[in-house]
């Protein structure tokens, strides 16, 4: 018995592809809350339930899945099965974790028009919008308590939020200009910067050696300060006074008469370049010629309804594609996690595309928050509304293939990623980004969903409780549920 004891402890700990599928499957069914609550999860299983990693391996990998794009949960989970079957693991343990939450969205999604239709479900669903204006502003505060900690960081987070809220910034845009400053700032100003204090320290520690040496000579027996100020002067310069007004009087007019002689010089070059260019005629396009040849009416018949047949086709396909294309370059480019996704969601889905309306879309948020595993399954939402089934699927693994990429090609090289100084400075200036896009994204998310002092209200109370108590994201929206059926039922 304890031989078999033994045996069964080390095949629980051998890593295969179903028991990775299968042990993620379990944290991807229960793990609600997302992010750092489906992390903790994550941890459990992997330092003390199974025993594939140490404390410091799984830090590692916290650490780089703080450093990609995409959700926190999904790239620890796929960094968890790259280190114990390479990219297959990988991508098997990223999809046992986002599985149940993209069936139960798709079928939240089947059910929304008919919840919507249910008496008091616009109450309910206010008391959600005003949970999820309170988590992603707490999320901001805590992200922007622990790295905002320079001044330049404080203005690059002021300037994202502004440039989303009243210029109608994409997000991809502030990123992009947010990590290039990051790249400057590390690269050349901070060096310049360190440079010019010494050159201060410098020139002030020279001026008051001066001081110093004028204050000698005019206790020394100087009547006046201008003769104390002109013997130090003379005694800096080695110059006898006639030799000083010489080089006065004669070194400006010497200095203009050398730039004038410069600029003749140049607008000679350019009369000598004006006469030697030469006119070019414009050449006569070949004109077109030739009829086109008479086809037959069975032909052109056969055409049209092929044509016709495969348009339905074609349009769903192109949808499809620019569904795939909308996620793809979000997973890619958005730091932070899916709190910070969602400013870059809602530009590209209900201002640029209409696919849907505010308060459709801050609901649709607020239902990948009550699912279990990531709360980007949003997306899963989001492409059932505009494509069905399949454009929920190709929606899912559209804002999921990029960080499942970027986390099996940095995970292979985790050093060399790591001790990138431009790579590490691209990710020092998105993350003040992150923080205005967070504010913005609460900013309109509030207009959407909060039109009553009693939203706000809950709002603020949640706000209080995420703080204060640090509660499950689910346990405050599920109260600020109850609350506002509550508030429904004693007042209106």
């Amino acid at each position: 018995m304890r031989y078999g004891q033994r045996r069964l402890k080390r095949l629980s700990r051998t890593a295969t592809l179903g028991g990775i599928f299968l042990s993620f499957l379990q944290v991807g069914t229960t793990g609600f809350g997302g992010g750092l609550a489906v992390v903790a999860q994550l941890r459990g299983l992997a330092l003390q339930k199974r025993r594939w990693f140490t404390e410091h391996e799984f830090a590692e990998g916290l650490a780089l899945a703080q450093s990609l794009p995409g959700s926190m949960a999904g790239n620890v989970a796929a960094y968890v099965g790259l280190r114990l079957r390479g990219w297959r693991g990988a991508a098997v343990a990223l999809a046992g974790l986002v599985l149940p939450s993209m069936l139960l969205m798709i079928v939240l999604a089947i059910l929304y028009r008919h919840l919507r239709n249910l008496p008091d479900t616009e109450k309910l669903f206010h008391g959600l919008n005003a949970a999820v204006v309170a988590l992603i502003a707490v999320t901001a505060w805590r992200i922007g308590r622990s790295t905002l900690a320079k001044p330049w960081q404080w203005y690059v987070a002021v300037l994202s939020g502004l440039a989303v809220i009243f210029l109608n910034a994409t997000v991809i845009e502030v990123v992009f200009a947010a990590g290039l400053a990051g790249i400057y700032i590390d690269s050349f100003a901070e060096r310049r910067w360190q440079r010019w204090r010494r050159i201060r320290r410098r020139a002030a520690h020279r001026r008051a050696e001066l001081e110093e040496a004028e204050s000698r000579a005019f206790v020394g027996g100087f009547l006046t300060r201008a003769i104390a100020d002109e013997h130090v002067r003379q005694a800096g310069t080695g110059l006898s006074p006639e030799e000083q007004e010489r080089i006065q009087t004669t070194s400006a007019p010497a200095r203009r008469a050398k730039r004038a002689e410069k600029v003749k010089g140049r607008v000679r070059l350019w009369r000598r370049a004006k006469r030697g260019r030469g006119e070019t005629e414009a050449s006569e396009s070949p004109s077109r010629e030739g009829a086109d040849s008479p086809e037959g009416s069975g032909t052109v018949l056969r055409s049209a309804t092929m044509l016709l047949t495969a348009m339905p086709v074609m349009a769903k396909l192109a949808l499809l594609l620019t569904v795939a294309s909308i996620f793809l370059r979000i997973g890619a480019v958005t730091f932070g996690g899916g709190y910070v996704m969602v400013p870059l969601i809602e530009s590209e889905v209900v201002q640029a595309r209409g696919w849907l309306t505010h308060r459709e879309f801050v609901e649709a948020f607020a239902l990948g928050q009550i699912t279990p595993g990531p709360v980007l399954v949003t997306a899963t939402f989001i492409g059932y509304r505009v494509a069905g089934t399949l454009g929920a699927l190709v929606a899912t693994v559209s804002i999921f293939l990029p960080s499942l990429v970027l986390t099996v090609v940095a995970g292979s090289s985790l050093r060399r990623f790591r001790s990138n100084r431009q790579v590490q400075a691209f990710l020092r200036g998105v993350t003040p980004a992150v923080v205005g896009l967070l504010v913005a994204a609460a900013w309109s998310t509030g207009r959407a969903g909060i039109h009553t002092w009693v939203g706000l209200s809950i709002a603020l109370l949640a706000a209080a409780a995420l703080i204060r108590f640090r509660l499950n994201p689910f346990l405050v929206m599920l109260g600020a549920v109850m609350l506002r059926f509550a508030v429904s039922l004693l007042w209106f």
